[in-house]
């Protein structure tokens, strides 16, 4: 079990324009050879976008890009045509194939932050795929067979316990609340990398979010 601190996310964005970014592997400018990726994890970034405020059209290609919204509400609108909001609760994933071009933008009036994880495709390539699962249910994790990697939500109570996947290797994002895994205790926006340990399991101290990324051996 690795621990890694809110704190220690290198800081992005541009808050001028109402942007902030906070970036738990190397990203852009912040370049370190020992956190460029976690199994298939190549980013996990904390977004903050002011009311306005957005990313403008922008390339991607051969990456899995997996989004939850905290609060606010995204609009997204892709190169293929797709155009939806995206609220919380939903899941949002971006298949990028041999590359699509993108908007992110917060076109409400409340402050939105989301969390946006880039995961490795097994095989480059490949056409774009779009989807939104609206209202995800605990109980459902959600597959991105093409990175070989499920996500799992949980929101819990005080008091109540979240097993972690058995698998090769884990990664969890607490996304509100606090946890104790494994005798670490963790807060918003901590994160663990998880490989060989099995048995663990997440004890919430009051109201809490989680997520949680099952990889296969790559």
């Amino acid at each position: 079990m690795e621990v890694r601190r809110s704190g220690d996310r290198y800081p992005g964005g541009e808050p001028n324009a109402g942007i902030e970014s906070f970036h738990a592997f190397s990203f852009g400018p912040h370049y370190d050879p020992d956190n460029l990726r976690f199994g298939s994890i190549l980013a996990c970034n904390e977004e903050r976008l002011a009311p306005g405020a957005g990313f403008d059209e922008h390339p991607h290609s051969h990456t899995e890009i997996v989004t939850w919204v905290v609060s606010g509400r995204l609009t997204h609108r892709d190169s293929t045509g797709h155009e939806s909001v995206v609220a919380p609760g939903d899941v949002q994933r971006l298949s990028a194939g041999g590359g699509v071009r993108h908007v992110e933008r917060n076109d409400g009036p409340d402050p939105l932050v989301f969390v946006q994880m880039w995961l490795a495709p097994v095989e480059p390539g490949g056409d774009p795929v779009y989807e939104v699962v609206h209202g995800i249910a605990d109980s459902t994790p959600y597959d991105v067979p093409e990175a070989g990697s499920l996500l799992h939500v949980r929101r819990l109570g005080p008091r109540e316990r979240a097993a972690v996947p058995d698998a090769a290797q884990v990664y969890v994002h607490v996304v509100r609340g606090e946890v104790v895994l494994g005798g670490a205790e963790l807060g918003a926006g901590d994160s663990v990398r998880i490989a060989g340990e099995s048995d663990l399991e997440a004890v919430a101290s009051g109201p809490a979010e989680l997520l949680l990324w099952e990889m296969a051996a790559r």
